[in-house]
């Protein structure tokens, strides 16, 4: 694992803080970005921009996103948004336990992948049933099956991500 030690024996593992690092990004850039928009400040616009073209990269119906600043709406849908609430419930509560306990998946290996893959299948399972008319689209239907997404998968790579020795 890559650490670097900064002045009096501080170390930062590099993986963890480029994790973070992504994280904060996927947190804060969705529900910020109309509000970037709509702002006419120099060069905030472009960054909405940017912001926007990685949603409509990442998430399969941006288009679907809340209304946060009228007109623009945030950069990626509720569905794509609770799978990384979830990634930052996980990392809250795996820095809280210091990543010590049973629920976290990465340590049962293959089986926990497995579980963990099932529990993801939440998010395209949802998407499916859309697609085929089972139900409309629906902030208070998506948000729930992403946030078992992102949950699952945090559970599962958060040890992975944030191991320390």
């Amino acid at each position: 694992m890559q650490r670097v030690i900064l002045s009096r024996g501080l170390q930062i593992n590099l993986v963890s803080f480029f994790a973070d690092f992504l994280l904060a990004g996927m947190v804060f850039g969705p529900p910020i970005a109309p509000f970037l928009a709509a702002s006419s400040v120099f060069l905030l616009p472009g960054i909405a921009d940017i912001i926007y073209f990685m949603g409509n990269h990442v998430c399969p119906q941006p288009s679907m996103g809340l209304e946060l600043s009228s007109p623009f709406i945030m950069a990626v849908c509720m569905r794509c948004y609770g799978t990384v609430t979830g990634l930052l419930i996980t990392r809250i509560f795996y820095a809280v336990t210091n990543g010590k306990g049973v629920f976290w998946l990465s340590q049962y290996g293959w089986n926990g992948a497995a579980f963990a893959s099932v529990l993801m299948m939440a998010y395209p399972w949802e998407l499916a049933a859309q697609i085929f008319d089972l139900w409309d689209f629906n902030n208070y239907i998506v948000t729930p099956f992403g946030l078992i997404t992102g949950l699952a998968w945090g559970l599962f790579t958060m040890p992975i991500f944030h191991f320390r020795r």
